[in-house]
């Protein structure tokens, strides 16, 4: 193994052919945690998503921030973290305890693209609501959410002139609500209930499917066709 000036040590075990992330990147990785006698603490492989968070900001321990920055996408590697680079003398849990040296396998899955998506080379859909969207990423064999049940979108928000009005990314959580139940726009119902779970997509919205004439919040003027860059993320 290598080890970085901070005490870090890590192995790169299998190569990616993609980018780096850079510092403010949000990405994506899958991990197993355990400590130095093998007793493994967590897996985001064990729940089935992995963790979203934004690099080098301090969202996480210092030996993830260091050790991330470091892989390319698609690159797995076994991170060893001294306790002074991981939780310090409070421990955290039950399982780590103070100065615990923890030892993390990791794999990068993904930089994060928060929008603007490109729509290039992409199949425009019309519904007959009026309802415009192109599939960006595709997962045909994910299961699609049905009526009533709760579903957690990533999405940022545009108006036509290309303005962010809104994203979720920025709060670093999706947001869940349950399909169908007039609980969002016409358009988020119609438009996610499209989506098998893991796609990304660009929905473009009327407004009579938004917010219509009386806008919303300042933001969002009256009669406003509305552009969504949106990710199924889970279905409850």
């Amino acid at each position: 193994m290598k080890k970085t000036e901070s005490g870090l040590y890590y192995k790169i075990i299998e190569n990616g052919n993609g980018p780096q992330p850079q510092k403010g990147d949000i990405v994506k990785v899958h991990y197993t945690g355990t400590l130095l006698d093998g007793t493994k603490f967590d897996s985001s492989v064990d729940r089935g998503q992995p963790l979203p968070f934004k690099l080098g900001v301090g969202m996480v321990i210092k030996g993830w921030d260091e050790g991330i920055a470091m892989l390319h996408v698609g690159d797995s590697a076994k991170l060893v973290i001294p306790g002074e680079l991981a939780y310090g003398e409070r421990g955290a849990g039950q399982l780590i305890g103070p100065n615990e040296t923890l030892v993390f396998h990791v794999k990068l899955e993904e930089i994060v693209n928060t929008g603007p998506f490109n729509i290039e080379g992409k199949e425009e859909k019309n519904t007959p609501s009026g309802l415009k969207y192109y599939i960006i990423e595709e997962h045909p064999d994910a299961p699609m959410p049905k009526p009533g049940q709760k579903v957690f979108v990533h999405y940022t928000g545009y108006l036509e002139d290309g303005t962010k009005f809104d994203s979720s990314w920025d709060r670093m959580q999706p947001f869940g609500f349950p399909l169908g139940q007039g609980r969002v726009i016409k358009g988020w119902d119609e438009g996610i209930g499209l989506l098998h779970k893991g796609e990304k997509a660009r929905l473009i919205i009327p407004s009579h499917l938004g917010y219509g004439k009386q806008g919303a919040g300042g933001v969002i003027p009256p009669d406003a066709t509305l552009i969504f860059d949106v990710e199924l993320v889970d279905i409850k």
